[in-house]
């Protein structure tokens, strides 16, 4: 199994809607997003690659500009609760979205790991 990752890192805002939010965790706050989506496939490409790195980077850089110093909570993709969890599957969405078929031909999987802060990650996993 071969495995490429990427990562990009932003700031955006978000406040938890559950009822009795942890002390601040109820008001708009900001967090240092750490992000990072792993392809993987267990036979490399025609030029020997796993994905094209700079297609992804491009992706990525597209979307870290488009979440950039946002109110996650003002997205309809957030509706509920913005967690991190929530957060890592509609990165990996719009990451699979952002590339074109023939980017991600042969792609098995993609993970997406996620921090919003140095100790604490999340995880989603999907298969392509």
């Amino acid at each position: 199994m071969y495995e490429l990752g990427v990562s990009r890192t932003f700031v955006a805002q978000h406040y938890l809607t559950v009822p009795s939010p942890p002390p601040g965790e109820g008001e708009p706050h900001s967090h240092t997003y750490e992000v990072e989506v792993r392809f993987r496939t267990t036979d490399l490409g025609e030029y020997g690659y796993v994905v094209d790195i700079d297609a992804v980077k491009a992706a990525l850089d597209d979307l870290v500009a488009d979440y950039r110093d946002t109110l996650l909570n003002d997205r309809p993709a957030f509706d509920g609760n913005p967690s991190v969890e929530r957060f890592a599957r509609i990165f990996g969405d719009r990451v699979v979205d952002g590339l074109d078929t023939e980017t991600l031909a042969g792609v098995d999987g993609l993970a997406v790991q996620m921090w919003e802060d140095d100790i604490a990650w999340v995880s989603h996993d999907r298969e392509l």
